[in-house]
């Protein structure tokens, strides 16, 4: 769906632009002064036209949005780097058999060890991958609209949580971001939703703007910046309390020490309620469907997971 035309009795930027094209070339017209300011692209570059980018690009994806008539979301984050099984075991045999071809060197040995690494990670693709699909099946039944997946659009977990949705023939919504090293988009992603920011700040506020859950797989700065971002937000009451859901409790309690920032009252324990360990789909999706049915979103009113 494109951007809505509405009838108005002044010309649209379109058909201005199109007129513009018209003009008889002379030193004056072919001037970049001449030129409409929206098709200038060196102007609308400039630094001096930053905010108006940074409203361009909080407008774009919010329009998008409303006129497919999204309602809610359901936020997955995780790292990019977390690949699916059948990938992994395939590095992990490659690695293997470099590192037994030459047992002295270095590089291939630190090779194996990342693949056994990620290798032993890949479920959480798997993990992210069925939460997705038993969500956006339970989120069908009452529509479309209503807590659509979305994800940072790039591969690892934010692709498994798109594939999950997209196999349960559900819209699902990636955000990706423009990165120095190329970054596609997922292919599961509807690509009527496959938004691109340049912004990290605009493309955090779009992933919350209509989240009623965060469930989050272990990852990198990325994640725990967006984890962190969101858990301060609700714990200043900048935002509703939604459900944050950490997958793995063994992962997260090694990486972060909770008990020692209430020891040293850097948060309080009641800090610690803004978010649950979960380590299972079925777990994870009740939490949601619970919430939602005390009239936080309208959907999956019966039933259970």
């Amino acid at each position: 769906m494109s951007f809505k035309e509405k009838s108005r009795p002044f010309p649209s930027a379109k058909q201005d632009a199109a007129a513009a094209d018209l003009c008889v070339a002379s030193p004056q017209t072919e001037s970049s002064a001449y030129k409409l300011a929206y098709l200038d692209s060196d102007f609308m570059m400039s630094d001096e036209l930053r905010p108006v980018r940074l409203q361009l690009e909080l407008l774009k994806p919010e329009i998008i949005q409303q006129n497919f008539g999204i309602e809610s979301t359901v936020v997955v984050f995780g790292s990019a780097r977390i690949p699916e099984p059948e990938a992994a075991q395939r590095v992990l045999g490659e690695a293997l058999r470099a590192a037994e071809q030459q047992p002295e060197d270095l590089k291939l040995q630190q090779s194996l060890a990342r693949a056994r690494m990620a290798e032993k990670n890949s479920h959480y693709y798997t993990q992210a991958r069925q939460f997705s699909h038993t969500l956006a099946s339970c989120a069908k039944k009452n529509g479309e609209n209503q807590c659509v997946v979305i994800t940072g659009g790039g591969p690892g977990i934010m692709e498994a949580a798109n594939r999950g949705a997209a196999e349960a023939g559900a819209k699902t919504i990636g955000m990706n971001i423009v990165l120095p090293t190329e970054q596609e988009p997922n292919p599961y992603i509807s690509p009527e939703f496959s938004f691109q920011f340049h912004y990290f700040a605009i493309r955090k506020m779009h992933l919350l703007m209509r989240a009623q859950a965060l469930v989050v797989f272990p990852g990198g700065f990325g994640t725990l910046d967006e984890m962190f971002e969101a858990l301060t937000l609700m714990q200043t009451k900048k935002i509703e309390k939604i459900p944050v859901l950490l997958f793995g409790r063994d992962h997260w309690e090694r990486i972060i020490n909770f008990p020692a920032l209430i020891e040293t009252g850097m948060i309080s324990s009641a800090d610690l309620e803004l978010f649950r360990f979960v380590e299972s789909v079925e777990e994870a999706c009740q939490i949601i469907i619970d919430y939602c049915r005390k009239g936080h979103a309208d959907f999956c009113p019966e039933g259970n997971v």
